[in-house]
């Protein structure tokens, strides 16, 4: 039974209240744009808290699909969110998880960045969906988003599998009227006793459940095809086109053809690959585009299942850009359609970068670091993901790399090993529990002549201010790893404190060993905000 009202909602919302209805008894995640807000919905949800939703951060996302594993395992629903490459974090669990299976329903909610607003890379989440050999689903709108999830738990524990849900950037942080559900579901539990021979992965339980899982593919696909999610509509005779449009890409579609698409179509939001419905569709047209948002992830497999002479068009022929996200500009050109009006460029408009805020601590960490390590000719400075990558573009140009999540600290010690002196390492608090602790303990181990700056502002600042997980902690997890007391240093960074801070740098560098410095000083963004909330209450 549905309301009357609708509810205005991003697409990271839909899912979210999507999957308080559903059931779930816990949201396990660590922020990454653009999937911060499924999470923060749920946190800020008065229905979520009486239900005692667990819907803490997580301290990355390996953790957070371990733990939803957990939830599983006692037979209730879990919601895991991530952006793309958070799938590479949990990959291990992730993957696993497919041979284990579930007993209470899982979602795994993958955000992909098509156009890399935020992000490193491009890469399509759908493929590890095909890898762990589980269902994936990828809604078309907000209102199939809120309307999948219920589906997703109840397609998850009839297969025993995890789901995997793929949105991108403008799904997930557009906004459209939904009508959610007057009844929906209690916190739930599946009630089945879990097969602890399934959750135990020695190579014997191994081989027995990969088997059984390659067997239940056959069903997958059967569901595929008849999936209230992928929709076809043919046309009668032969069409000189058909189109395969993957979820929003079904909407950039139709938005070209308000009165109804004059060539058959399939609307693919539910994986593998429906089989029998492409081909039927081969038949009726002479040549097919796939419309997707992210990597010809579609396009391949349709070259593979279909003649080698039929035409396939898509981003791999060039019809549609091969990287970025789609647009309804350039589906309405790969579709023939004559464009619309075309405005000119801006004149005279000056680009405007990304910049750390003013008052900003980290500013002051990188004029002290420029200071220092300008005294010391081919000084290197490995970075990391956060807003002080932002460090690497004018006017600071202080760092050498920005690879991955905890890379900056391993990275300069393999370049220590290698010989490179002095190798400085700078890492945010919530990167450093994400996965900079294990890169400082190989440190530790090898005694690698490094010098590691965390720079601490009390908070996740890049993805909006979520609790950091090390907070108040930092100093007892570097010595707990094994640097040295003396060598665990904390500084405050501001300008009147810049001549400290320069010569703790320039001690610890000369210190042949690992040695840590923890400028602390609260984001200047959250501290605003706790004094803007203080003000608003005495009023």
């Amino acid at each position: 039974m549905e309301n009357n009202d609708k509810l205005l909602l991003l697409g990271d919302q839909a899912i979210a209240l999507g999957a308080i209805h559903a059931g779930i008894s816990g949201v396990y995640a660590y922020p990454g744009t653009p999937s911060t807000e499924i999470t923060e919905y749920i946190q800020d949800s008065p229905l979520a808290k009486s239900r005692g939703l667990h819907s803490s951060w997580c301290t990355n996302e390996k953790t957070a699909m371990e733990a939803a594993l957990g939830v599983s395992y006692v037979g209730k629903r879990a919601l895991v969110c991530m952006k793309h490459v958070g799938m590479n974090v949990c990959a291990d669990a992730f993957v696993n998880s497919g041979i284990t299976g579930v007993n209470g329903g899982i979602v795994v909610l993958a955000a992909d960045d098509p156009s890399m607003h935020s992000s490193q890379n491009e890469q399509d989440s759908r493929f590890y969906g095909k890898f762990a050999m589980i269902p994936v689903l990828e809604p078309s709108s907000q209102q199939e988003a809120y309307d999948m999830m219920e589906y997703a738990y109840s397609l998850s524990e009839e297969e025993r599998l995890p789901v995997l849900m793929r949105i991108t950037t403008r799904m997930a942080h557009s906004r459209a009227a939904v009508k959610v559900k007057e009844k929906f579901l209690d916190v739930t539990c599946t009630g089945k006793e879990s097969v602890p021979s399934d959750w135990v992965l020695l190579p014997g339980n191994a081989r027995r459940r990969y088997l059984e899982v390659i067997a239940e593919q056959s069903r997958l696909l059967d569901l595929s095809e008849t999936s209230p999610f992928n929709e076809a509509a043919f046309k009668e005779g032969m069409s000189e086109k058909g189109i395969v449009a993957c979820g929003i890409g079904y909407n950039y579609v139709m938005e070209n053809y308000p009165d109804g698409c004059p060539y058959p179509v399939i609307k693919i939001s539910q994986y593998p690959l429906p089989a029998d419905l492409l081909t039927r569709l081969a038949g009726s047209c002479r040549e097919m585009l796939v419309v997707e948002d992210g990597q010809p992830f579609v396009e391949e497999q349709l070259k593979g299942l279909l003649p080698s002479q039929y035409v396939v068009k898509g981003r791999l022929s060039g019809d549609l850009p091969r990287t970025g996200e789609l647009t309804p500009d350039n589906v309405k050109a790969a579709l023939g359609i004559p464009g619309g009006q075309v405005y000119p460029k801006a004149q005279h408009v000056v680009p405007r970068p990304p910049a750390l805020c003013v008052g900003c601590g980290h500013r002051d960490v990188y004029d002290a670091l420029n200071r220092v390590a300008a005294e010391y000719p081919g000084a290197k400075i490995f970075g990391d993901i956060g807003c002080y990558t932002l460090g690497a573009l004018p006017p600071f140009r202080a760092l050498s790399s920005c690879v991955d999540m905890g890379a900056s600290i391993t990275m300069a010690k393999g370049a220590a090993d290698a010989g490179q002196f002095p190798s400085i390492a700078v890492i945010g608090d919530s990167t450093f529990t994400h996965s900079g602790m294990t890169g400082l303990l190989d440190a530790v181990n090898d005694k690698a002549n490094i010098t590691v700056i965390i720079s601490d502002n009390l908070t996740t600042a890049m993805t909006g201010g979520q609790d950091s997980a090390g907070t108040n902690k930092f100093e007892a997890i570097c010595l707990g790893l094994g640097v040295e007391p003396g060598h665990v240093r904390v500084v405050v960074p501001l300008p009147k404190n810049m001549e400290e801070i320069t010569r703790v740098i320039r001690e610890e560098i000369e210190y042949d060993g690992v040695s840590v410095i923890i400028p602390r000083r609260e984001c200047i963004q959250t501290l605003n905000r706790k004094l803007k909330k203080k003000r608003a209450e005495k009023k």
